[in-house]
């Protein structure tokens, strides 16, 4: 399998603590990048701000992704995520701790891959990562990067 990361975007400490706990749990090969609000993704993403240069990152294996996120919202970072070819394709995974009904419908309509909501347990927390971990990094499978489309 391709070496590749894991971009997480999460603002809450304790929320981003318990996630990359459980990724370490888990044992994920691929190493994890942390940015705490929107506008910090999309940089990472598009290889601008401080991720710009000859050097800007890949795109990575798989996003998780919060909602509630400072200075650009969660669902507006998935809509363009979704309209830029370099990431359009890159799995999605909404992790939040909202069942609201039109956070969902929304996550969706701009092209999330699956919404997850947060366990409040730290056991059900760990077990949703590794299932997460397990269907998106080993079983699920993406077109190589710069295939045809």
């Amino acid at each position: 399998m391709a070496e590749g990361t894991i971009l997480l975007i999460e603002d809450n400490p304790d929320d981003r603590a318990l996630t990359l706990r459980a990724l370490e749990k888990q044992q994920t090969p691929w190493p994890v990048v942390v940015v705490e609000d929107g506008v910090a993704a999309l940089d990472y993403l598009f290889g601008t701000g401080e991720w710009a240069g000859p050097q800007a990152p890949e795109a990575p294996e798989l996003i998780l992704l919060d909602l509630n996120l400072p200075r650009l919202g969660g669902l507006e970072v998935l809509a363009r995520l979704r309209a830029h070819p370099r990431t359009r394709l890159c799995p999605v995974v909404v992790l939040t701790s909202s069942l609201e009904q039109r956070d969902l419908l929304e996550s969706y309509e701009r092209g999330a891959n699956s919404y997850v909501q947060k366990p409040v347990d730290f056991v059900e927390f760990v077990q949703a990562v590794r299932r997460l971990g397990i269907y998106w990094l080993l079983l699920n499978r993406l077109p190589e990067r710069g295939a045809p489309s």
